[in-house]
């Protein structure tokens, strides 16, 4: 088996993911290759694994010909009643349009890696956001103060690891609201991430979900990033996952 793995323009792998990918991949006995641009990768074989940004893993699901998926998961439907706050969508100049506007988080609906979801307050909070002659589609969410979030990575329905990314260090971890919404989530990708969040009332609550195409590893062991990244790879790919052990 072979792994693809991204580098930048001087050859190096282009951050610190992509080097645990490529030493889980290596461990597990997959061979891997650099690559710059995905066009650079001229074998068709689907079972070719492809570790790179998001924009790279699509044109080469597009080259494949295999469909992608309609939009980022962010939030589920099915996950409606974990969220705690209204979340709904909207535009870029619907927001700044909008005279009663208070205080909202706003992230992109559709480019994922547009800009960086963030705390709008005023129209000047929309500079380095809006762009001429381009409305963009947003998520907009009722702000909510966690003191601590999670990342859950999940796999085959399983939770498979967790990683505390921002906020009190001691704060306590429930899985129980983890395996409720793993339970509710039945069009899950075979691998995701479900970012949980502590507030400080002690609700915990789902902050978003990611898909586990180009997921960073979080500090997760090698073998197990590899085998998270084979997973929704191979189901992407309708091919078989060999890391499936």
């Amino acid at each position: 088996m072979r792994a693809y793995i991204q580098t930048d323009k001087n050859g190096d792998y282009y951050n610190v993911n992509a080097f645990v990918a490529k030493t889980g991949f290596e461990t597990i006995g997959w061979e891997t290759t650099k690559f710059n641009n995905i066009d650079e990768i001229l074998d068709l074989d689907p079972e070719i694994l492809i570790v790179g940004g998001i924009s790279s893993v699509r044109k080469r699901l597009i080259k494949l010909g295999f469909p992608l998926p309609e939009k980022e998961i962010d939030y589920p439907e099915e996950l409606a009643d974990f969220l705690g706050r209204k979340i709904w969508k909207s535009s870029v100049n619907a927001l700044i349009n909008d005279k009663t506007l208070n205080e909202i988080f706003v992230k992109p609906y559709s480019e994922t890696k547009k800009f960086t979801g963030k705390l709008v307050r005023s129209d000047m909070d929309f500079i380095g956001i809006a762009e001429p002659n381009n409305d963009i589609p947003v998520w907009c969410s009722e702000p909510v103060e966690f003191i601590t979030e999670w990342r859950c990575f999940i796999r085959y329905k399983e939770i498979y690891d967790v990683r505390r990314y921002k906020g009190n260090w001691n704060s306590k971890f429930d899985e129980s609201i983890v395996l409720k919404a793993i339970e509710s989530f039945s069009q899950a990708p075979n691998s995701y991430a479900m970012d949980i969040g502590i507030t400080k009332n002690g609700q915990y609550l789902l902050v978003e979900c990611n898909d586990g195409h180009s997921l960073g590893s979080y500090g997760m062991d090698s073998i197990k990033y590899a085998k998270f990244l084979s997973a929704r790879w191979a189901q992407m790919t309708s091919s078989f996952d060999y890391a499936n052990f």
